[in-house]
């Protein structure tokens, strides 16, 4: 969102040539200047022309204080410079300012009306004109293109022409070039036909109309009416119609040669590059992104998820602007060093996450067993139903081998995106391995996202192919998604053509027959290797980097911290972790079930995973265990057996109450339960054993400090560190890193197996890293005496009371105790700072509709919340089902609680969720 003008700005200004109010607009930077011209376009060369900007540079000298630089802010069509208030005042008030100089393009804004078309080129020299005559080219300082829509190529043309004084460039939803191959956007199509043309431009305000719409949220009424201040007559609106002609959308176009040029030299001179996007742009698409992109790969990229065209308005995107200037201009270097160090971490001797493949050549024991209905299997033999298939260390990295010089002749090249979208088993792991062998980076966004979530981080992602399965490729056909088609399975011709599919894995093993070292390249330790991304519980998505040393350090740990040593045999009931099994040198199988819902693991499935390799240690979420649990009764004697052997049970993706792990070890009597803490970005943080939890509790019981108000996840693991960043009153953190006994606040952490960076999420990664070298997690936590973590929710959910913030877990945790009452979310209702906490709970069994709950049961969850927390629960809301994540099945999304319960308790009315 937009951030709101300072109070001493709030009653929205007019300037001296507009009687309609421009909220957030400070006058003093309101300036005009007459400019000699250049362009070709005029008749009479050195007319001058006036020009409208903001610029602030008086206001910084007048404040005693110098630039650090310059940022020349070019708008688009149909805008004017008050797009770029907001950065205005922000380069005037930073702690280092910086002169923002924000343009009215002739013939646009409250610049003068020429009368005359200007094409591309003439506006380049315009920008280049003002420049001289504002005195930016003699200033001495480094100037910083920023630019929206067609100020992308206008700002492009001056920095080329200026390359002595250009030294980054800022870009948001804007394009350099278009392939001709493909169709431009409907929307400016149909301003290009010569019938509506016309009236659609000039004639009307339609076109303003339909850009000021392209906003997410919508501008408020006054918003609009100062973007078309300057845009009062046909006369005044022609500059906007004489923009949409000069889109050169044919080869032959007059426009085209300064297009293509300005488009080839992009990509010839290195500059920092911060590419800001609104995702959901119909103009410019993710296809103009990614053309940036390959023209600058160096660019820092972040994408606003549901952001659409008019980007600086609907984002305040100001903030991002300065932090990102102050790295790449000496101001937070220390920010910047601490970066270096802490992907520099642990560089020591570097084994490839693949290297078991290599030591277990000659083995004919069991790699790999697919369980249940076998889709894709690597020989390309027809799949059959409820069968086990058994892949030896030998074929296993034969097939690998084979696999990865076909994709390089194929065209697949290091450092190019495979986003793979096939069940787990042998078929997934062997893509999996054969790319990371060859250096390509795997897009791991799996079914567990939903379609929407799903489609969301394919684009966001783009990978430049995609390999999967019959029913994965026609959703990608359906549903758009981006990448060059192989498919998992044989296909006839017909099938190949309709689904886009340009080759198939059997065809592509069939093709090498013979492998030689040389025929694959080494990979580079530090090159990313795998795009994996986040359940999407506490938002969209995120894409989490990881390099090679990366992931090779998150198997040593898990190695280390578990003693998975080679010939263990692993069952992996939660999907992401079937592809550790070969990295470790463990068989691995995964059970028969559906692997985009967790809670389908039944004993069964599990028990005949766990014989067909003589599994002694298992994988599984939080959910799958319920269910496992809850089917226990199916199991046969020789089932019960398997799972008895079983001598290491690890579960993660949520806190499990100690009660179903007290059930879970009745199961497995011999196993040791393990419930490690960590997440997409560092898996993992901490290891807690069920011994460990009982421990922690019968300190709570006896009152060692720090213990309690929580769930206790441990001591960090090998390697890893972890504090935190005190609550204060407010809910918001301090900058302090402290470990001190029953402080309690936001969870940060460093390791060697911690994430390289958030994949086009630039701001995000910030934040992440906004305490230098350190990952926040955006949990929160305290420690207790014996140095153990208590986890106690996420940062986001913390309830601001009037009397100063609550994290909801340990509340949660107590109300679940109570009979008759399954999963509970405590959240916060009403405005921050005075929030009042609801318990919403699910019952057993469950409640067909939404209700309040009844007087008793309400009493009694409160009663047990207030005993073991001191928290006074305002009100208890039953509903059928909480609302979870799809790939974990147990992350509950309070935000979406909370807003409910907020609206239920407001009118009364329970509305299903």
């Amino acid at each position: 969102m937009r951030s709101t003008p300072s109070p001493e700005r709030s009653t929205p200004v007019r300037l001296p040539f507009t009687d309609t109010p421009l909220p957030g607009l400070d006058p003093v930077w309101s300036t005009t200047v007459s400019v000699p011209t250049t362009a070709v376009v005029e008749p009479v060369p050195g007319r001058k022309r006036r020009w409208h900007v903001l610029d602030n540079g008086d206001a910084i000298t007048e404040a005693g204080r110098s630039p650090r630089g310059i940022i020349l802010a070019v708008h688009g069509n149909p805008t004017w410079s008050y797009l770029w208030r907001d950065v205005v005042r922000a380069g005037q008030t930073a702690e280092q300012p910086w002169r923002v100089v924000a343009v009215d393009q002739l013939d646009m804004g409250f610049s003068e009306r020429t009368g005359l078309f200007r094409r591309l080129e003439d506006r380049v020299r315009d920008l280049g004109d003002l420049t001289h005559a504002l005195g930016i080219d003699d200033a001495g300082l480094p100037v910083v293109t920023l630019a929206h829509d067609w100020g992308g190529l206008i700002s492009q043309g001056w920095a080329q022409e200026h390359p002595q004084l250009h030294a980054a460039t800022i870009m948001t939803n804007t394009a350099v070039h278009h392939d001709n191959a493909e169709p431009i956007p409907s929307a400016l199509r149909l301003a290009l036909n010569r019938a509506v043309h016309e009236p659609l431009t000039s004639g009307t305000t339609a076109f303003l109309d339909t850009t000021l719409a392209l906003c997410d949220p919508a501008p408020a009424k006054g918003l609009k009416k100062a973007y078309k201040a300057p845009y009062t007559s046909r006369e005044r609106r022609e500059g906007i119609a004489h923009f949409v002609a000069d889109i050169p959308a044919e080869p032959g176009h007059p426009s085209n040669a300064a297009y293509e040029r300005i488009a080839g030299r992009m990509s010839a001179r290195e500059v920092p590059t911060l590419l800001l996007w609104g995702t959901n742009d119909p103009v410019f698409q993710q296809r103009y992104l990614e053309d940036l992109m390959r023209r600058a790969p160096h660019a820092d990229v972040h994408r606003f998820e549901g952001a659409k065209h008019l980007l600086p308005e609907a984002r305040d995107i100001a903030p991002a602007i300065l932090t990102w200037l102050g790295e790449r201009f000496g101001q937070d270097e220390p920010v910047v060093q601490a970066h270096r160090e802490r992907r520099a971490r642990g560089r020591g001797d570097f084994v490839p996450f693949f290297a078991q493949l290599d030591a277990r050549r000659r083995d004919a024991s069991p790699a790999v067993v697919d369980m249940g209905p076998v889709t894709g299997t690597v020989d390309g033999s027809a799949p059959a139903l409820n069968v086990e298939r058994t892949v030896t260390w030998a074929q296993l990295s034969t097939s690998v081998d084979q696999l990865a010089a076909a994709l390089l002749r194929t065209g697949v090249r290091p450092g190019d995106r495979v986003n793979l979208m096939v069940p787990p088993g042998s078929m997934l792991t062997t893509l999996i391995y054969a790319c990371l062998r060859m250096g390509a980076v795997i897009v791991v966004a799996d079914q567990g996202l939903g379609r929407k979530g799903l489609t969301r981080a394919l684009r966001g992602s783009s990978p430049d192919w995609f390999i999967g399965i019959r029913k994965a490729l026609v959703g990608a056909r359906a549903l758009g998604w981006p990448g060059r088609r192989i498919s998992a399975d044989r296909l006839d011709p017909v099938s190949k053509k309709l689904l886009g599919v340009e080759h198939t894995v059997p065809e592509l093993m069939d093709s090498v027959t013979t492998v030689r070292p040389e025929d694959i390249p080494a990979v580079d330790p530090d090159a990313a290797a795998a795009v994996l991304f986040t359940s999407g519980s506490t938002g969209p998505a995120k894409g989490v980097v990881y390099t090679h040393r990366q992931m090779a350090g998150m198997r040593d740990t898990i190695r280390d911290t578990y003693g998975l040593r080679a010939g263990t045999g692993l069952v992996a009931g939660f999907a992401p972790f079937a592809l550790l099994g070969p990295a470790l040198g463990a068989a691995s199988v995964t059970p028969d079930m559906d692997v985009t819902s967790p809670k389908t693991l039944t004993a069964q499935a599990l028990a005949e995973a766990t014989m067909a390799i003589g599994a002694t240690a298992v994988f599984a979420s939080p959910a799958a265990i319920a269910n496992v649990l809850a089917t226990a009764d199916e199991l046969s004697p020789a089932e019960r057996d398997a799972l008895a052997r079983v001598d290491l049970m690890l579960s993660a993706g949520a806190p499990i109450p100690e009660e179903l792990l007290v059930r879970l070890q009745e199961l497995m009597p011999a196993a040791e339960l393990h419930t490690p803490y960590g997440m997409t970005e560092a898996l993992p943080l901490t290891d807690v054993s069920l011994d460990v939890i009982r421990a922690a509790r019968e300190d709570a019981q006896s009152g060692v400090e720090g213990t309690g108000g929580g769930v206790c996840v441990g001591t960090p693991v090998e390697g890893a560190q972890l504090g935190v960043l005190p609550l204060r009153a407010d809910g918001s953190v301090s900058s302090d890193i402290v470990t001190t006994p029953g402080v309690t606040g936001e969870i940060v952490a460093r390791a060697p197996h911690a994430k390289d960076h958030y994949d086009r999420l630039w701001i995000t990664e910030r934040a992440s890293d906004l305490t230098p070298g350190w990952h926040r997690t955006g949990d929160v936590g305290h420690f207790d005496a014996r140095e153990r973590l208590w986890y106690e929710g996420r940062l986001a959910h913390v309830i601001t009371m009037a009397d100063g913030p609550v994290s909801s877990v340990a509340a949660e945790h107590a109300a679940q105790t109570v009979p008759g009452v399954g999963r509970v979310a405590v959240v916060g209702v009403g405005p921050r700072g005075a929030q009042s906490p609801v318990a919403v709970i699910e019952t057993v069994p469950p409640a067909a509709k939404p209700h309040v709950a009844p007087a008793d049961l309400a009493e009694r969850v409160r009663a047990t919340i207030d005993f073991a927390t001191g928290l006074a629960v305002s009100a208890v809301l039953v509903i059928p089902e909480q609302p979870t994540d799809i790939r974990h099945n147990s992350k509950i999304d309070r935000a979406e609680l909370s807003d409910w319960a907020e609206q239920a308790l407001a009118t009364g009315k329970m509305s299903a969720l």
